[in-house]
């Protein structure tokens, strides 16, 4: 399948717009651990997934990380094109977690075209909200959970994504999409794996006990 296939604001475009957007593309294709986009500096373009799968992150001043949302199959980063959105006063960095192809889209191209098209400023406006969901999450999630559950949380998120209750994932990765030390992850799995939820082995992480992880306590 082609962009128009996966963009779905192409059909509401006038042809005029969807030529410009056709010229302007640029396909890409990326392994594992591929930096794609380094801050609000860095206004590389909007991405749209083709296949594959991103993750958006941030930085603390410490370095230390925590993931904000991924982006899979059809899924369109804004982020990417931090001119755009010029209120926006924190550094996202989106790195390649898979191999994953996607197009680019220049955002000076979508900016210009989102002025003409009402529909392409609303579909933006709607992403833009999507997005600023899953931030608010985010933060519910680490004000109100406590981390065993949000390490178990995210340990059942992995599997789905993954269709595997064996996790290729090391504790340093777990710890970096959650906010929080390597030491203290470990500690907490080691004690789960004490109470027969998971197993651990070099880099590996699998879920012995699907129920009872999934019903720990906030």
């Amino acid at each position: 399948m082609d962009f128009q296939d996966y963009f779905p604001l192409w059909a509401k475009l006038n042809r005029s717009q969807q030529e410009r957007i056709r010229a302007s593309l640029l396909f890409r294709e990326v392994k594992k651990g591929t930096m794609l986009h380094d801050g609000t500096l860095d206004c590389t373009g909007l991405f749209l997934v083709r296949d594959g799968q991103l993750r958006a992150y941030i930085l603390s001043e410490e370095g230390r990380e925590i993931t904000l949302y991924r982006l899979f199959e059809r899924d369109m980063c804004l982020l990417s094109a931090s001119c755009i959105v010029h209120s926006l006063q924190f550094e996202v960095m989106i790195a390649a977690e898979k191999d994953t192809s996607l197009w680019v889209i220049p955002a000076d191209v979508y900016k210009a075209i989102m002025e003409e098209s009402a529909a392409l400023a609303n579909y933006t406006n709607e992403l833009m909200a999507s997005r600023f969901s899953d931030v608010m999450w985010l933060i519910e999630e680490i004000m109100w959970k406590s981390l065993d559950k949000r390490i178990a949380d995210f340990l059942m998120e992995e599997a789905a994504i993954e269709g595997s209750n064996r996790l290729q994932m090391t504790h340093e990765t777990i710890a970096n999409h959650l906010g929080t030390r390597r030491e203290v992850v470990t500690r907490m799995l080691r004690y789960f794996q004490e109470e027969g939820l998971v197993k651990l082995s070099r880099g590996v992480v699998e879920i012995t006990d699907e129920k009872k992880l999934a019903e720990r306590d906030p």
